[in-house]
């Protein structure tokens, strides 16, 4: 099926099933402890084997030698596999660096070797003996420095934007502010840590992996071990948080797929938490410049946001432009991406990718600009509200709800309360500020199959290799199907991330709840056809209700269609050209109270609030946990994550969770959710658009606008921490 022009009403306007808070159907599997995640599959591989990876203990250079010898002979060992006796070992399409280093070592911890070991314990007590001697070179491990060098990527489609004349309105501008704020490196910090388990039968390998895009990383393993496709199984049912560390191959499935093939038995790798920071993907630390003029009446008449990022060579830079390319009116614009070579682990998706980082810049400049010009900051947003796209006049956005996130928003949070002068709200040493930023995130779609298959007794399966990362896929899926074909959810089985299903969108992005579903959704098209076809009623004017399908008088049960066997249909929901007719995004804003001690410095936040403009929402329950998780990983991005580069040997210091912070329940209070009633026919059948990295989307930004309200003390430096507050903080009392 091929959606290329606006939905109209269809059979999910019903809404019977979707768009209700339902129970996630996975969850008494998670919270029982018997849903099976990769490092758990023992009845599919009994008696498996245990990998340990070794990292490299220099960021740049090469190996001289390996001596296994002495790992071999240890207790237990069955094999230990290094780029000297892995064969051909390639590189996936979606990979930066090779992951398996040898003889070039690319970053610090790439795996330079896997021992395989009948226990856990054995593998690691193993893996000290096997000596590993480096010739160092000379890497970059400071994005500031390597800034001076750096270049607008070839790989980005559009690296630069211009409209009008930027340069001759921003100097012309009566009121300007001209900052530049820096984001750190950040880690994903999953629950779950990469883990893959891997069998070999014959030439065919199946390795169950926790994996966000199954047919990526399928495509990335037989390329990477030059077998053919057809050879090879993946398969995520379950899956412990992504965040985007997720997307592609890592190198623990590579390693346990060597590891199975050298020891000739199934091989289960966890990746040791200290190898998730430095040896997979992290989000790159940006510095961001930022430029606004206006008219002294708040009107923007000359926006630029330049941001430089790094990664290594053949990598690409961290997008943080793209929201200020669409958020705010302004007829003279510019954006610039750069990119620098730095030889710290490989940068990629994390979050919300580009506008999460982005915004946590922008949207401190705008608070700053509207303090110039002695505005509200609410007020000055909604006076450079678009209904256009503002590099593209002529384009229209699908849906842009901007303006009632704002205001509900500030009625819903008590914003007429803040006091706008800052450092005069206290509670006895406490000092009281609130902030506020924008939410926005881009809305993409990507095609999308599955299989649904009515069964003899009346219930339907679906099947599509559709990951759920925790985000509820198997629900809205399963709301979906339920919807479709006129059945309670009780009635549906979902059975999702196997690569042996039809190829989905997969889990990324903000793409994946919109996207898969509406893969269903053209499945169950095709498949009340079918049915409708066999009952002898028309498929055009047939409905589907309480287990039947119907026209006027006459009913049919499902049960009895699939009587003499099965019915199955499969199909693929492709996009045609809307989205370039029409701009859709998702639009939101982020209210935030802090608590500032006016002693210590110590930030407490006390309340959060989120209002999101963002479709048809499938599933307000699942929905608001996706929020409230982002939320708080906003929290954490404003205060606390970091990870701290060593810059003379070029790896994360802090590479484990005692030394990389990230919020806990005691430091996140009550947050609200509110989900404007929206449709965007535009978008999908669905009617919907994604929404869980929308909820980080600004954060950052109204925690620190909040403590500057607080406080008085502009922190343009991401994370906030102690030490940026405290030489500024007003004389305690």
């Amino acid at each position: 099926m091929k959606f290329d022009t606006p939905a109209t009403t269809n059979p999910i306007d019903q809404l019977k099933v979707v768009g209700k808070p339902l129970d996630r159907i996975d969850g008494p599997y998670k919270t029982t402890g018997t849903a099976p995640y990769a490092y758990e599959q023992h009845a599919a591989a009994p008696n498996p084997a245990y990998g340990y990876i070794i990292g490299a203990a220099v960021a740049k250079g090469r190996i001289a030698s390996i001596d296994t010898a002495a790992a071999k002979r240890a207790p237990g060992v069955l094999a230990v596999v290094t780029y000297e006796n892995a064969g051909k070992i390639d590189k996936g399409k979606y990979n930066t660096a090779r992951l398996l280093a040898g003889p070039e070592v690319q970053h610090y911890h790439q795996a330079v070797a896997v021992v395989v070991a009948e226990t856990f314990e054995q593998a690691r007590a193993a893996s000290s003996l096997v000596k590993v001697e480096y010739v160092k070179a000379k890497g970059q491990y400071d994005l500031k420095q390597a800034s001076r060098s750096a270049k607008l990527p070839k790989k980005e489609e559009k690296p630069e934007t211009k409209a009008g004349d930027f340069a001759s309105a921003f100097a012309s501008a009566p009121v300007k502010l001209d900052a530049t704020y820096t984001t750190p490196d950040q880690s994903h910090a999953m629950m779950e840590p990469h883990a893959s388990l891997a069998v070999w039968e014959g030439d065919k390998l199946t390795v169950w992996t926790a994996n966000q895009m199954i047919n990526w990383s399928r495509e990335d393993m037989a390329r990477t071990l030059g077998i053919p496709k057809d050879n090879v199984r993946l398969v995520s049912p379950f899956v412990g948080g992504g965040f985007g560390g997720k997307l592609f191959l890592r190198s623990e499935a590579l390693m346990a797929a060597l590891g199975a093939r050298a020891a000739g038995r199934p091989v289960k790798i966890a990746l040791q938490r200290a190898l998730m920071f430095n040896n997979t993907t992290h989000r790159p630390a940006t510095i961001q410049r930022i430029r606004i003029g206006a008219t002294r009446e708040g009107r923007i008449t000359a926006i630029a946001h330049e941001s430089t990022s790094g990664d290594l060579p053949g990598g690409q830079p961290e997008t943080a432009v793209q929201q200020t390319r669409l958020l705010y009116a302004g007829p003279n614009r510019f954006t610039q991406l750069k990119l620098a070579t730095l030889d710290l682990p490989e940068a990629n998706a994390m979050r919300a990718p580009g506008e999460a980082p982005g915004m946590m810049a922008l949207e401190i400049a705008i608070d700053e600009m509207a303090e110039k010009l002695k505005m509200d900051p609410v007020t000055f947003r909604i006076v450079n509200d678009t209904t256009v796209d503002p590099e593209n006049r002529s384009r229209k956005f699908s849906q842009r709800r901007f303006v009632e996130c704002m205001r509900q928003g500030a009625e819903r949070f008590g914003w007429k309360n803040r006091n706008p002068e800052p450092g005069k709200r206290r509670e006895g040493r406490w000092l009281i500020g609130m902030g506020v930023a924008s939410a926005f995130r881009n809305n993409m779609n990507m095609k999308s199959a599955a299989r649904v298959r009515l069964e003899k007794n009346g219930s339907v399966t679906v099947e599509t290799d559709m990951t759920d990362i925790g985000t509820g896929s198997y629900t809205i899926i399963a709301q979906t199907a339920a919807e479709m074909m006129g059945l309670p959810i009780e009635k549906v089985a979902v059975r999702l991330g196997d690569s042996s299903f039809p190829v989905s969108s997969g889990s990324g992005g903000q793409w994946g709840g919109n996207s898969s579903t509406a893969g269903v959704y053209a499945a169950c098209v095709k498949l009340r056809e079918m049915l409708a076809a066999k009952a002898g009623l028309d498929p055009a004017t047939s409905e589907f209700a309480d287990g039947a399908v119907r026209l006027g008088t006459r009913s049919v049960p499902l049960a009895q269609l699939a009587r003499d066997g099965e019915v199955t249909a499969e199909d693929m929901m492709e996009y045609g050209d809307l989205e370039k007719k029409t701009q859709q995004s998702t639009f939101g804003s982020h209210f935030v109270e802090v608590a500032v001690d006016s002693a210590t410095g110590e930030v407490r936040v006390r309340r959060m609030l989120a209002v999101c403009a963002a479709g048809r929402i499938l599933n307000p329950k699942s929905a608001r946990s996706q929020v409230i998780g982002a939320m708080t990983m906003g929290v954490g991005a404003a205060l606390m994550e970091h990870l701290v580069v060593d810059k003379r040997i070029g790896f994360f210091v802090n590479h484990d969770l005692a030394g990389y912070e990230v919020p806990v329940h005691g430091d996140i209070p009550h947050q609200e959710v509110v989900f404007l009633d929206e449709t965007d026919p535009m978008s999908s059948p669905m009617k919907a658009k994604g929404v869980g990295e929308l909820g980080i989307c600004g954060v950052a930004a109204a925690v620190a606008n909040a403590i500057y309200n607080a406080t008085g003390v502009r922190v343009r430096d991401y994370p906030i921490t102690l030490d940026k507050l405290l030489p500024k903080l007003p004389a305690y009392v």
